[in-house]
């Protein structure tokens, strides 16, 4: 049954014609945060598009800015050594050579040390 054969002929008319519909086109970019690791995608990267709904999480406190607020620690030894910490949260053992002045740090943690000289 038509449905328009009821209806007077002003709204038969609007009914009979195609209404145009524009397509609108989004612009929207998702705000870039730029990772410790310098992450930064392009605006027409296709992997943007899992951040659509969603903000892009980026932690701001990096570890190489946490470990930097640590103070160097002070040694009497010539040659210290760092595990990390304790246990599963620390990392093989280095001997770190405090021989030349100034701080040094450790190649897995970057935790600093420098020999104090004064007796």
């Amino acid at each position: 049954m038509n449905r328009t054969k009821n209806l007077s002929p002003i709204f038969r008319q609007i009914l009979s014609k195609p209404i145009p519909s524009a397509r609108c086109a989004s612009d929207w970019v998702p705000q870039e945060k730029e990772t410790h690791t310098g992450q930064k995608w392009e605006a027409d990267d296709y992997r943007l598009a899992r951040f659509i709904d969603r903000p892009k999480h980026v932690n701001p406190n990096f570890a190489i800015n946490l470990i930097a607020e640590v103070p160097p620690k002070a040694c009497k030894e010539r040659v210290v050594w760092c595990d990390g910490g304790s246990g599963p949260t620390g990392h093989p053992k280095v001997y770190i050579n405090l021989d030349k002045p100034g701080n040094h740090a450790c190649g897995y943690c970057g935790l600093r040390y420098f020999r104090d000289t004064h007796h």
